[in-house]
């Protein structure tokens, strides 16, 4: 295997050693992929970088350098071009043999690291008891991508769900229980007995008890005092109300789960803010004794200001002046759980972009106070609203909050029908692979969108199995499944095969893209950035597409040339199912 893992850097090795060789300094070789493609394939503007220094014509530089290139390894071409750039192209051969190189590697060539780091991920942050509607759909789908990512490159990670499970709405739903079911032993003060094993409502029935509560609360000021005792209650651990709270947990729990599992996101964690509870008061006891805390107009607040600010950074509340917690105390509680319980290396948030606020103060908190260790890295990943073709965030038709059961189930129909318009497909087999070419439009519509960024859902556009859609990458994978499958049926096989050194530009440039495989992944680790994953094999897609038009595969009367072929599209198609599984989703066998 190859010392060193990408193209880019052996390319570069090259470099260094024919400018040393010229008389010139190695940190003039970097070498980037060509931004004029039509001219050469990788390029270097070291010359031009150089010429101050060196006192010379740029071009002066460059042709001395080529001059060194001409025994190359690496370069079929080097070519010194005025100002002084050097434009280079591969030879075909080393291309080539850099593919077998990767195809023998049961990771493609990608380095894991060296010391692999304890990562959490807290997204997904769904409040229980209530239905999942798109505005979650972002943090899962994002959040699950990073995950996938991280681990890819080695790393322990694990991704917590942390539920919204501690709040005012659990007050307001005992309390809309008690006036429904006054009756239910929990109510009752005296009662000694095992509570039932059976909750006394669905999840639909659940799901309404909420907003119910919630707007008579609104209009009822006696109701929203019992609401907020009956919180109290059930946070200072009243028996029948704790054991009602199970019963939501356990309810909602098994919902989300079936949800999320629709969405091929899995959580190692399911925990909530409820589990940081009992980290609280010794929290609260080490701000105050060591001084961090102070009380302002009756509120414990740690100041969180720093004299580079631009602008106002409020201090981080840790208490109200009624003694309540906040959303600022549960997160630092969590991150006193976390670090006890797992001692991570880095903490991930994958949550909208508009609480950045809260986050610079909580992770600025425990930074301070040593809540996490220094060297523990606390990363905000914000991202923007997903917004329907008005520009307005996504809505139903008649203008509520779409629930996300019902958004993958209208865009599994609208695959279904194309499927169905298209192919003459078993009905079973229709539903199924249209709920997994949904499930990729929904992902990949959402993850080629620079996460900060707010985006428009468009249901036409991400169904379409035409341009840069979740749909139009499957066909791909599903196209070079179908060429490897006729080869096999036909008696080929690939068994051992090479993949020979390419004969023509589309066949190049296919080869081209395979390659940059393992250099992509490490930017997109690098940058916690599953669009450029995206990018990239959107490109992939198009030059696979380009050499098949241009390309008789299977027809092909030369053996040899035929294996090497099935070879290249054995290692393109593991390379995109490689991707499609670190973005979430899969293909299925046909389309």
């Amino acid at each position: 295997m190859w010392k060193v893992r990408t193209l880019l850097e052996l390319i570069t090795i090259e470099m260094k050693e024919a400018f040393v060789k010229a008389g010139y300094g190695e940190e003039l070789a970097r070498v980037t992929l060509s931004n004029r493609p039509d001219l050469c394939e990788y390029q270097c503007n070291g010359a031009m970088a150089g010429a101050k220094k060196y006192k010379k014509a740029p071009i002066m530089i460059a042709e001395d350098v080529v001059a060194n290139l001409a025994e190359s390894q690496c370069f079929a071409q080097a070519e010194a071009v005025k100002p002084g750039f050097i434009n280079l192209k591969l030879k075909p051969e080393f291309v080539a043999e850099y593919l077998n190189e990767m195809a023998a590697d049961e990771n493609l060539g990608v380095e894991k690291e060296a010391e692999p780091k304890t990562v959490m991920i807290d997204y997904g942050g769904p409040n229980v008891a209530k239905p999942l509607h798109v505005g979650h759909l972002r943090s899962a789908i994002i959040g699950e991508s990073i995950k996938r990512i991280i681990r890819y490159k080695g790393n322990k990670v694990t991704g917590d769900i942390h539920l919204g499970d501690w709040g005012y709405q659990m007050g307001l739903i005992i309390t809309e229980l008690k006036k429904r079911q006054p009756d239910l032993p929990y109510f009752d003060e005296s009662f000694g007995g095992e509570y039932p094993e059976e909750a006394p409502f669905t999840i639909s029935e659940l799901e309404e008890i909420y907003p119910t509560a919630s707007a008579y609360a609104k209009e009822h000021e006696d109701y929203r005092e019992e609401a907020l005792h009956a919180t109290y209650l059930l946070q200072n651990g009243y028996k029948g109300y704790r054991a009602i709270w199970k019963h939501i947990m356990n309810v909602s729990v098994t919902d989300l789960k079936k949800n999320y599992e629709r969405l091929n996101v899995e959580f190692d964690l399911w925990k909530g803010e409820a589990d940081a509870q009992k980290y609280i008061p010794g929290m609260v006891e080490m701000l105050k004794e060591k001084g961090f805390a102070h009380y302002d107009q009756g509120a414990l607040v740690v100041d969180v200001a720093e004299e580079t600010d631009n602008k106002e950074v409020p201090p981080c509340m840790i208490l109200k002046s009624d003694g309540a917690a906040l959303y600022d105390t549960t997160d630092l509680a969590t991150l006193v759980e976390r670090e006890e319980l797992y001692q991570p290396d880095e903490v991930i948030y994958v949550v909208d972009k508009r609480q950045e606020l809260h986050f610079i103060q909580v992770f600025r908190c425990a930074k301070k106070t040593g809540i996490v260790r220094p060297e523990t890295e606390l990363k905000f990943l914000g991202f923007g609203t997903m917004n329907g073709k008005d520009g307005k965030p996504f809505k139903t038709r008649e203008g509520g909050v779409m629930r996300l059961e019902n958004l993958i189930r209208e865009i599994d129909e609208e695959m279904y029908k194309k499927i169905m318009d298209n192919r003459t497909v078993e009905e079973a087999d229709a539903r199924k692979t249209a709920a997994e070419v949904g499930l990729a439009a929904i992902k990949y519509g959402d993850l080629s969108n620079q996460a900060s960024k707010d985006y428009i859902f468009d249901v036409d556009r991400f169904t379409s199995f035409e341009g840069n859609t979740g749909p139009y990458i499957l066909y791909t994978i599903v196209r070079i499944k179908s060429i490897l499958k006729k080869y096999a049926e036909n008696g080929g096989n690939a068994e051992g095969a090479k993949i020979l050194a390419a004969e023509n530009a589309a066949e190049k440039a296919l080869m081209l893209q395979v390659l940059k495989f393992n250099e992509v992944i490490d930017t997109v680790y690098a940058e916690t950035a599953p669009h450029k994953l995206c990018a990239y094999i959107y490109d992939l897609a198009n030059e696979f597409n380009k050499f098949y038009h241009e390309t008789k595969i299977l027809s092909e009367e030369d053996e040899a040339k035929k294996s090497g072929y099935i070879a290249l599209l054995n290692l393109a198609k593991k390379v995109l199912e490689t991707c499609i599984d670190l973005l979430g989703f899969t293909a299925p066998e046909r389309m």
